[in-house]
């Protein structure tokens, strides 16, 4: 962030974990630098029978299917520059941030723990645990509720106790919409104000001509 006086403060992307069931916040994860690029995919569904399809060519079956794509660094660089300032880093390089990345994948130890517990004295589980609701934060205009799909991590330098210093992280995200999440869950109404803001910004965009195209009405 520039140090000049009055120069706009540099937002970061990052993901918000919250409780499933209460909403309560547990935990923020910004990155420590924006990526360059961020890739988007919009699936639209029922696209994927043909049957379907030709029967019914206009019908929109629900939300399109959106995932993303994006390359994060992490770097401790600057905190092992000051040591005495970053004792953390210091003592296991960027393993906290990876982890605290990597924790979304996996269930609670102690739920393994309540899983096998009631597993050995017989008890059934009928559905697994639930994890926390996962939000994508690029900006106000998209507050996305999302599944990790794809975690990857590429470690490119490490300390003389071998804990890594510099890595790029790949994360594949899919946007989770009402017809995962119902209309009820905190999730769902994130997508739908997803949704709203998304209708609101495509309603300012500015409208052209049909001789834009080069046709005029009677053409279409």
């Amino acid at each position: 962030m520039s140090g000049f006086p009055g120069s706009p403060r540099l937002l970061k992307a990052g993901l918000v974990i919250l409780d499933a069931g209460s909403g309560a916040l547990q935990r923020v994860i910004p990155l420590q630098y924006n990526p360059d690029s961020l890739s988007r995919s919009l699936q639209p569904r029922g696209t994927d029978g043909e049957t379907a399809t030709r029967a019914f060519p206009l019908r929109l079956y629900g939300p399109a299917i959106e995932t993303l794509r994006l390359e994060a660094e992490i770097d401790a660089s600057d905190e092992l520059a000051a040591p005495a300032e970053h004792p953390a880093a210091v003592a296991a390089g960027i393993h906290p941030q990876l982890a605290a990345l990597e924790a979304q994948l996996y269930p609670a130890s102690a739920q393994l723990a309540r899983s096998h517990e009631l597993a050995a004295s017989g008890t059934l589980e009928i559905a697994p645990p639930e994890g926390p609701l996962v939000l994508f934060v690029w900006s106000r205009n998209r507050v996305l509720p999302v599944r990790i799909t794809e975690f990857s991590v590429t470690e490119e330098a490490f300390d003389a106790a071998l804990n890594p210093i510099r890595a790029r992280v790949s994360l594949g995200l899919r946007v989770l919409t009402v017809d995962d999440l119902g209309f009820t869950h905190r999730g769902g109404s994130l997508f739908m104000s997803y949704l709203r803001q998304k209708e609101g910004l495509a309603a300012a965009a500015a409208a052209a001509p049909l001789d834009a195209l080069g046709i005029n009405a009677g053409a279409v």
